[in-house]
């Protein structure tokens, strides 16, 4: 049999480690010792050697010893104290590395531990609960370990008041496991808010602050929980007002951070409003307060994505903001990690900024995001703060792909603002690396970066020739296939943008790369919005005679049919107006309108829409007929005496009598061409 290579290398372990694991497997043979109070001693001498050594935890869970220490912990035979030593030497191995833990919950130690909550004695709970606490803080652990038993949760709630230790855990494992709605609502129904709010006003800081976490997971985009924390009385104050005494300067920074989260949290659950004070006077303040120097790197972090989630959908809030402690420049600062300065002695420190400095840069483009997303001025202060163009630009491909999707934010909310696109955008040719991105990103990512394409392809956009050029219509054709209703949303409107007072080589290729067959996919798209830009794109593509006439002689047939079906089809107002907009277009064709005339359906379609109780539909309807019978043109005459036929005439002449100025005018320009 041939040799395998390197195994020599594994088969030679150092002396020190056949002695390490000589030792351990002597700690775990005395587990098995008939005589109980043997068994006893060797648990707590191997509660002593495992402290801070993961060597010897790894070690002895390699040997077996978590199953036999379970086994003892849930004995009715064995002693209330080595119970309770078991429980300590679990919590211990649990202290160790993220495979410690996994091994750990494969040996089932958190239903164990959670039958022996149900012991009546304290210490032996507390030490089963401080066990639990390690595990579910691990990220390794399934958090849906918790809620398995329904009856754990209320029996959680039940141990609250027994200990400040029994609150410090549960209250830590609350906090750890409440990932989605569903957990928020089984912590919710349980009572965890009656529960729990006692405990703000504990002797212990650690209670208190477990608590406040609670309490901020709990809220997070949660109305019910938000609504209900409102109205909530602590030895007779108002929860709110509790919050804003935690973020006071002399608290610790943690309990100033999380105080402000949950006021956020509420604030944007819609339980309290933006122009609150506790909101404008101490919320806003304090989180741009931990965007400053002076604080570590992970509560500037935090402190800034926590504003810019606070300010996001609220115009005030962002122009405060923008005024406050000089926030636009002190944001700046955040991508100077890891600082060139930091003497590469510090290599500790490094590493540290080296960790922090994606993190930082994401969270300063999160909030320019959301500083920018309203305001022309504020807009523009980023724009001159010292390299962001160029800082946007590379964090455009940054490897980390929050900070990518952070940056198409900032980007996407600077792209609102028609100065900036003929400026800054033009300058840094922000397109091409746009471009790059939207070739192989995650969809949250072309979401956004295609958001940005749209504005970026306005016609009054520097960057639309540019782009045209570098063959994004393939592109944008491929998004809207998408089984994303956002992104053919944004690759539909992309188009739709691209064909407004294009010229005819562009309209064709549009035409040609999305396919009819596409397009009228698209006209009966579930999605709303899809069908409105469709109808947009449709619209901007019939423009201008020589183009209506070229796109309906190929395709003609097709796009009556499609306008039939929706003029049919139950459809909102918006929809009904945008593509009788469309038949107007074709009524203004040479040689299209004889698609109009000729199709008597189509005739009474539109005599219906003069008719109708909807004035933009009447109007719209209106322009079709105007188009049609407009005297300067070949063939009016027969169009003039077939329409009178009709009864278009009677129609017309009610209109001029209409309560809306601008239907009465459409009308009687109308009728004008009768009498020419």
């Amino acid at each position: 049999m041939s040799k395998v290579p390197g195994m020599d290398a594994a088969v030679c372990v150092s002396l020190h480690d056949c002695e390490v694991t000589a030792t351990s497997r002597h700690y775990v043979d005395r587990l098995f010792d008939p005589d109980p109070q043997k068994v006893l001693q060797g648990v707590i001498d191997m509660k002593n050697a495992v402290i801070g050594n993961n060597k010897q935890k790894a070690n002895l869970i390699v040997l077996g010893a978590v199953p036999r220490l379970l086994y003892l912990l849930q004995q009715s035979s064995s002693s209330l104290e080595l119970r309770t030593e078991c429980a300590v030497v679990l919590g211990s191995l649990a202290m160790g590395t993220e495979n410690n833990i996994k091994s750990l919950v494969d040996c089932h130690i958190i239903p164990a531990l959670l039958q022996g909550l149900l012991s009546p004695d304290l210490i032996f709970i507390e030490a089963c609960l401080r066990c639990l606490r390690t595990v579910f803080i691990s990220p390794v652990t399934p958090v849906q370990l918790l809620y398995t038993d329904p009856t754990v949760i209320p029996h959680l709630m039940s141990l609250l008041s027994n200990s400040q230790r029994t609150q410090e855990y549960i209250t830590q494992i609350f906090s750890h496991c409440c990932k989605t709605p569903e957990h928020q609502t089984v912590l919710f129904n349980h009572g965890a808010i009656q529960n729990i709010a006692p405990l703000l006003i504990s002797p212990s800081y650690k209670v208190r602050m477990q608590a406040l976490k609670c309490f901020s997971v709990l809220a997070y985009e949660n109305t019910q929980v938000s609504m209900t924390l409102v109205n909530v009385l602590v030895d007779g104050e108002l929860l709110s007002q509790v919050f804003v005494k935690m973020m006071q300067r002399d608290q610790p920074i943690e309990m100033q951070l999380t105080a402000a989260k949950c006021l956020t949290y509420m604030c944007r659950a819609g339980a309290i409003r933006t122009d609150d004070n506790c909101i404008v006077l101490k919320t806003l303040p304090c989180l741009v307060r931990m965007c400053s120097k002076e604080h570590l790197l992970e509560e500037r972090v935090e402190g800034a994505e926590t504003l810019a989630y606070l300010m996001e959908p609220d115009v005030e809030l962002q122009r405060i903001a923008s005024t406050t402690d000089h926030l636009v420049a002190m944001l700046a600062d955040y991508f100077k990690y890891p600082s060139s300065v930091s003497a590469i002695t510090d290599i500790k420190r490094l590493d540290h900024d080296l960790k922090h400095a994606h993190e930082l840069r994401q969270a300063a483009f999160k909030v320019y995001a959301s500083l920018g997303s309203n305001d022309e001025d504020i807009r523009k202060k980023i724009t001159e703060t010292e390299n962001m163009m160029d800082r946007i630009v590379s964090g455009l491909s940054e490897s980390s792909i929050k900070v990518r999707l952070a940056a198409v934010r900032c980007l996407h909310s600077l792209s609102r603002s028609v100065q900036q696109l003929r400026t800054s955008f033009h300058d840094h040719a922000v397109w091409k690396p746009l471009m790059k991105l939207l070739q192989n990103a995650p969809d949250e990512v072309l979401v956004m970066a295609s958001s940005t394409l749209c504005n970026l392809l306005l016609e009054f956009s520097p960057s639309k020739e540019p782009i045209l050029e570098s063959g994004v219509i393939e592109l944008l054709c491929s998004l809207t296939q998408s089984d994303s209703p956002a992104l053919r949303v944004n690759g539909i409107w992309a188009l739709m943008n691209m064909a407004f007072q294009a010229d005819q080589k562009v309209k064709v290729e549009i035409v040609r790369c999305l396919g009819t067959e596409q397009l009228f996919r698209l006209l009966s798209d579930p999605d709303g919005n899809v069908l409105m830009k469709t109808l947009g794109l449709l619209r901007n593509l019939l423009s201008t005679r020589p183009h209506i006439d070229q796109i309906m002689s190929s395709h003609g047939k097709q796009i009556m049919q499609a306008v039939t079906l929706i003029l049919e089809a139950e459809h909102s107002i918006e929809v009904k107006e945008q593509t009788l907009c469309i038949l107007a277009n074709i009524a203004d064709g040479n040689t299209a309108k004889e698609l109009i005339m000729t199709n008597d359906d189509m005739l009474q379609k539109i005599k219906y829409y003069m008719g109708h109780s909807n004035v933009k539909l009447q109007l719209a309807a209106t322009f079709c007929v105007s188009n049609l019978i407009w005297n300067e043109e070949e063939g009016s005459q027969e169009r003039q005496d077939k329409l009178r036929e009709i009864g278009f005439v009677d129609i017309l002449h009610k209109l001029t009598q209409s309560s809306d100025p601008n239907l009465s005018d459409r009308a009687k320009t109308a009728l004008q061409q009768y009498l020419a």
